[in-house]
C-alpha cells in the first residue's frame, strides 16, 4: 500500500513548483495503478489547511476546488481513507519516543504509526521519517 504525505499532494497540484511535473507524473501512475493508496486523514487536513493559505508561497487553491479535490481521491476505487486501529497507540509510543519526536513532529510519527499500522510504504519528499524505526518510506521523485 502507498501512503501518501501530503508534500506530494501539494506538489501535484502546485503548477509552479520545480516539483510539480514530476509529483504529477507520480500520482497519475499511483491513482491508475492496481497497488491500494492509503490517504490518512491527517494528509487530507494538512493538503485543505496549506493548499487554501493564502500566507503561504505556491498555488492557492480556493476552499470548494480542494474540497472538490478530496472528493475525486475519495471516489477512486483504489485509494483507502486510513484511520487508527487498536493498536495505534503502541505503534505511535514507539515512534515519539525512538524517534526522539518533539512538537511539529507528532504529526510525522502519526504518519509513520499509521503507515506501519496499516502495512504500507510512505511516499514522501521530507527526510525526517527516516528517524522512525521500522518505517518503509520513499522519495518517489527521486526515482520518476
Amino acid at each position: 500500500m502507498i501512503v501518501v504525505d501530503v508534500n506530494l499532494l501539494l506538489y501535484v497540484y502546485d503548477g509552479r513548483s520545480i516539483s510539480h511535473s514530476r509529483a504529477l507524473l507520480w500520482w497519475q501512475s499511483a491513482i491508475s495503478g492496481p497497488e491500494l493508496i492509503g490517504m490518512p486523514w491527517q494528509t487530507i487536513h494538512g493538503f485543505l489547511r496549506i493548499s487554501t493559505d493564502k500566507r503561504i508561497s505556491g498555488n492557492q487553491v480556493p476552499m470548494e476546488r480542494s474540497v472538490a479535490l478530496v472528493e475525486q481521491w475519495m471516489n477512486l476505487p483504489n485509494l483507502r481513507v486510513l484511520t487508527p486501529g487498536e493498536g495505534h497507540w503502541s505503534i505511535l509510543q514507539r515512534m515519539l519516543t525512538e524517534g526522539q519526536v518533539r512538537g511539529p513532529l507528532v504529526t510525522d510519527a502519526q504518519l509513520a504509526a499509521l503507515t506501519i499500522e496499516h502495512g504500507g510504504v510512505l511516499h514522501t519528499t521530507d527526510r525526517d521519517f527516516a528517524r522512525f524505526p521500522g518505517l518503509q518510506w520513499v522519495n518517489p521523485l527521486l526515482a520518476a
